[in-house]
């Protein structure tokens, strides 16, 4: 996608541009529209204005490769259900409704599932309250083990929701992009979003997927092969 930003000069355009994208010169591909050295004589008088345009590279897609994952050790998990559960009691025990969590593993990761009814507000639109609550809950599995330990929150069964409408979501922009022949850029998505978009698309004989941006608002990006 490009943007187009304007200033004084040439350089306060790319950083009022690259401020904005939150990106750096180096992830970007930049096109100087109007150039602050060629005046007419007419525009003398004028404003000086510069307009560039700034996009965004693709960035080769490593997200639908199951990347080399540490598996989790046995003392970490028991470490990290200890910190869980004692937060979990207290932090459970403050809301509203009545939930009930419960907390497994598997090969790679500590699993947090949380039942109840009327749970959307611990979701948030499109799961940016459970991704920070996940976020959150990493942190303290983490807390006192000799390496990070990875969680996953489920809340109510989001997840596999959220999958299924993304795994649709995927196929039919992917027909968008054959029938107009144009690219489509996502909205920013969580890298676990990210990689069902990527893992539905990879096998798809018309289309591919890659990512730009840096993290949070990394970007999927569907385009013809």
């Amino acid at each position: 996608m490009v943007h187009i930003f304007e200033g004084k000069t040439t350089n306060e355009a790319i950083e009022k541009g690259l401020k904005e994208l939150k990106t750096t010169k180096d992830k970007v591909n930049i096109k100087v529209l109007e150039n602050e050295d060629k005046r007419s004589f007419f525009s003398i008088l004028a404003p000086r204005i510069v307009k560039v345009e700034i996009e965004l590279k693709e960035e080769k897609n490593t997200e639908n490769i199951e990347k080399t994952k540490k598996a989790l050790k046995e003392e970490n998990y028991k470490k990290a259900k200890e910190n869980l559960d004692e937060f979990l009691t207290k932090f459970t025990n403050k809301l509203p409704n009545d939930i009930k969590y419960n907390i497994s593993s598997d090969e790679y990761y500590v699993i947090v599932d949380f039942e109840g009814d009327d749970l959307n507000y611990l979701i948030g639109y499109r799961g940016e309250v459970l991704n920070n609550l996940q976020n959150l809950l990493t942190a303290i599995a983490s807390k006192g083990n000799d390496e990070k330990v990875r969680v996953i929150l489920n809340i109510c069964g989001y997840r596999e929701k959220r999958e299924k409408s993304l795994e649709e979501l995927a196929e039919k922009l992917a027909h968008t992009v054959v029938r107009t022949k144009k690219k489509i850029v996502l909205e920013p998505m969580t890298a676990y979003e990210r990689k069902i978009i990527h893992t539905k698309l990879q096998n798809n004989p018309k289309v591919q997927t890659t990512s730009i941006g840096e993290e949070p608002f990394r970007k999927v990006v569907i385009s013809l092969k």
